[in-house]
């Protein structure tokens, strides 16, 4: 089957269509539509509570969509499990830090080889032969990784006793281990400062121009999100209110409304 293209002939690599979740009576996702090019990176914005992560755990399998159809290339997302959905290549990080305490930085990161692992009785019999080759070839792209993302000093320390920063760009390291071509970003420079928020920022388009990737990035920080996105997706009670280039989306008025209430501009 031909890759669906935009009429500007960028090839589609996510299509989202008339996505709609309820929880209980909430209706959290109101036939959200939306579709990704392969190279972009999306940012998908909105208030506390708007639906952003309700989209991203639909995409990735957690809570998938009870109506509507999503794609990614030609498979359809929709009866996938989670771990299926990462063997097709997909990744993501979480809003809240998801290491594993009492492990090594280093340990961590491998952890992100979970798919290319295929652990067997006969192979652990045979270490020395097959498996040792295996761990080895999953050790040297994690050193890849750890280079890529400046990570060589605190390769061996303990997940707990780093600074949160440097937490959260050992969690992108574990997602690129995974070596996927779509790459989910949810809120990577939470509770970050200034300086730590440009580092991660210089990293994640590093890693986007050494990997090629797509990336969908969830981010409060408009900011970054003016500065590093191609366009954006902005939902607000489920819905999507506005996509479009950067400045032209987070200047429309009814994202202002959104973020910051209505403007009666009679009054006065």
């Amino acid at each position: 089957m031909q890759a669906a293209a935009r009429p500007d002939g960028q090839e589609i690599i996510l299509s989202c269509k008339n996505m709609n979740r309820w929880f209980g009576g909430l209706h959290a996702m109101k036939g959200i539509s939306m579709d990704m090019a392969r190279g972009e990176i999306l940012g998908l914005v909105g208030p506390n509570g708007s639906g952003k992560t309700t989209t991203v755990n639909a995409i990735t399998g957690f809570f998938p969509p009870q109506r509507g159809d999503i794609h990614f290339g030609d498979t359809r997302l929709n009866s996938l499990r989670p771990h299926q959905i990462a063997q097709q290549g997909i990744a993501r990080t979480f809003q809240n830090v998801a290491l594993f305490k009492g492990m090594s930085v280093l340990d961590n990161i491998l952890l992100g080889r979970h798919n290319f692992m295929k652990p067997s009785v006969l192979s652990a019999m045979l270490y020395w032969w097959s498996a040792q080759k295996e761990e080895v070839a999953n050790r040297d792209k994690v050193e890849e990784i750890i280079d890529l993302l400046q990570l060589e000093s605190v390769r061996d320390e303990m997940v707990d006793v780093i600074p949160l920063g440097t937490q959260k760009r050992v969690e992108l390291a574990r997602a690129l281990a995974a070596e996927p071509t779509f790459l989910i970003l949810d809120e990577p420079m939470a509770g970050m400062n200034q300086e730590e928020k440009e580092y991660m920022v210089r990293f994640i388009l590093d890693a986007h121009q050494a990997l090629g990737l797509t990336i969908l990035l969830i981010e409060h920080h408009m900011d970054v999100v003016t500065a590093i996105c191609d366009r954006l997706v902005v939902l607000n009670n489920g819905e999507k209110i506005k996509e479009g280039l950067p400045n032209e989306a987070i200047s429309d008025p009814a994202v202002v409304a959104a973020y910051i209430g209505r403007v009666d501009r009679d009054a006065a």
